[in-house]
């Protein structure tokens, strides 16, 4: 069967319908700016600085990476470019975008934002409309790395880290309870492979509660890991011996870098695949075993990768599943790949955008971790501007 003939990733009237002739030649000159990967990388260092030294550039940092690739400081601002992504049939999966916090009133201030999220995605999936379909979770931002580390070892916990391990499972029980009350998926995200068996631990035990019926809770391989299409399939055997729906959003990955140098400082195999390659090869796997199994997996494609999203969109053309199955979606991250995201939903398919909010300040280490992914990913900013520099020479603007 030939593809989709509504599916073209060059159709830049359609990736770009939502924006502004304004704000397409503002997003053409920021994209420039983030393509230099010398100056993007002076930038990052004084983002970082801005953190250490409470530095007063918020101003500058929100009128630009910022403003491309969040939400708005609040929830309730969000409201504006979720009902634009609306208007196109693009669902938001929510993002509270604070981490790196170190104190019990923090992490719960933080599960209970996360709750307030869910009960505001309830409020707007109404008429049978899923306007924001799911919302994601760091667990290291409710509980301290260092527990983490000391669960994922199998190291021994004081009377006060148990009692903060239970903290962390109570916090994650109460917002999965209801995530599945309101019938929003929750996402739990990746984190560094040295605490991530004790994340992956905590997400199977909500699974294997949650997801008895539909799909809930999902777990976010990375898949830039070696280990990680072993780990899929492993996991969809335990779905099997408890009976769930198993979730999940593979990712290619976010901590690349950091995970090479810690291999190498410490002195152990690093974790990372050998190549680019190979990390496609595994993602796209994942893919197939997915659709394979589509009535046990409810799977999320998380990528910026136009290869894999045409894969699995062609994919679910041939096997005439249908474009919007509610096991399969798809995402991308708000301000990027828009010619990703708008044509699959013109196509009818589960599209996405990944919509992070919060504090400037509070939200520049996921912004600094999108320029690392920029930087690390060859091509990316310049198939961007390509495509702007198409719409705009199209529109004669």
């Amino acid at each position: 069967m030939e593809p989709s003939p509504k599916l073209d990733f060059n159709n830049t009237e359609t990736a770009f319908s939502g924006k502004s002739n304004a704000s397409l030649k503002w997003e053409y000159w920021l994209f420039k700016v983030m393509n230099n990967t010398s100056l993007t990388a002076v930038l990052t260092s004084l983002a970082q600085l801005t953190i250490k030294l409470h530095l007063p550039f918020k101003w500058a940092i929100k009128r630009t990476v910022y403003d491309q690739f969040c939400g708005g400081e609040t929830l309730e601002k969000t409201i504006p470019v979720i009902q634009n992504l609306e208007l196109f049939n693009i669902g938001a999966i929510i993002d509270y975008g604070v981490e790196g916090k170190e104190t019990e009133e923090e992490f719960e201030k933080t599960k209970n934002e996360l709750i307030k999220i869910i009960q505001f995605a309830k409020s707007r999936n109404t008429g049978g409309k899923i306007n924001v379909p799911f919302l994601s979770c760091k667990v290291t931002g409710l509980t301290p790395f260092s527990l983490l580390e000391k669960i994922n070892d199998g190291s021994e916990l004081t009377e006060s880290e148990q009692k903060e391990k239970t903290a962390l499972y109570s916090r994650m029980y109460a917002i999965a309870n209801s995530a599945a009350e309101a019938n929003i998926g929750l996402f739990v995200d990746a984190e560094e492979s040295w605490i991530q068996d004790a994340v992956d631990t905590l997400t199977f035990e909500l699974m294997r509660k949650y997801n008895k019926t539909n799909a809930v809770v999902y777990s976010t391989p990375q898949m830039y890991r070696h280990d990680r299409l072993e780990f899929c399939k492993k996991s969809l055997q335990d779905a099997i011996d408890h009976n769930y729906i198993l979730g999940l959003k593979p990712v290619r990955g976010a901590y690349m870098e950091k995970e090479r140098k810690r291999a190498a400082e410490m002195n152990y195999p690093s974790p990372i695949q050998p190549d680019k390659e190979s990390t496609d090869r595994d993602y796209d796997a994942v893919l197939e075993f997915s659709l394979n199994n589509i009535e046990k997996i409810a799977l999320c494609a998380a990528t910026h990768n136009e290869k894999s999203s045409l894969y699995l969109a062609e994919e679910l053309h041939k096997r005439n599943i249908p474009h919007n199955h509610p096991h399969i979606s798809f995402s991308q991250l708000y301000g990027m790949s828009d010619q990703i995201t708008y044509n699959l939903a013109k196509a009818g398919y589960n599209a996405t955008k990944y919509l992070p909010y919060g504090p400037v300040t509070d939200v520049i280490p996921y912004l600094i971790r999108r320029a690392q992914e920029n930087k690390s990913v060859s091509g990316q900013m310049s198939r961007e501007l390509g495509l702007i520099h198409k719409e705009i020479k199209r529109r004669g603007i």
